[in-house]
């Protein structure tokens, strides 16, 4: 496994985006056990949810891999101690996206994830040094892919995959190039 690098704790104008660690699985649990939300992920991820399913993806799966090649980040309201609202995390070894992210349904239609987005996107060209990130999601989840339209990505390929709502077949796969994330930062948006 490759040496353990710091999770910094990332600031937008609404959020602060914190590493995810063993005290966030309740919160996790409470927002991510929610079919809205799952169905448009990976069919790797059960349903229905198991409970204690966070707490065991915390110790199991982020807490080996934080900071070691990918790096988790719970999404907090500043100034609201109530836990953290989604994660958006990212990692070095595209499988063949490099980025995930999920929010509680509550939280939808606010701009916080395209807030998030913007954040970690600087993080992974200027601190990371990545020359590229690739993404993904179900086609015909819209909310996901307009953020990633509205932050410069291009679809590059539509591939067939399984999601846990079986009427999501095909996966939409974008690229976004360094050049073409600080020329989409240059402009304004």
């Amino acid at each position: 496994m490759s040496e353990r690098t710091v999770v910094p704790t990332l600031f937008t104008e609404r959020l602060e985006l914190r590493p995810v660690t063993e005290a966030d699985a309740d919160a996790c649990e409470r927002h991510f056990a929610d079919y809205e939300v799952i169905r448009h992920l990976s069919s790797a991820v059960p349903w229905p949810y198991p409970e204690g399913g966070a707490v065991a993806h915390i110790r199991e799966v982020v807490l080996p891999a934080q900071g070691r090649g990918r790096w988790f980040w719970g999404l907090h309201l500043k100034g609201d101690d109530s836990g953290l609202i989604g994660v958006i995390d990212l990692w070095r070894e595209g499988r063949p996206e490099n980025r995930g992210f999920w929010l509680g349904r509550a939280f939808w239609g606010q701009g916080y994830m395209t807030e998030a987005v913007i954040r970690v996107t600087d993080f992974a060209f200027d601190e990371l040094g990545f020359d590229q990130l690739v993404f993904s999601n179900a086609v015909g989840n819209r909310r996901s892919h307009d953020i990633k339209a509205r932050t410069g990505a291009r679809i590059v390929d539509v591939i067939p995959r399984q999601f846990v709502d079986p009427a999501y077949t095909r996966s939409e796969i974008w690229r976004l190039t360094k050049a073409d994330w600080q020329a989409w930062r240059r402009s304004g948006r």
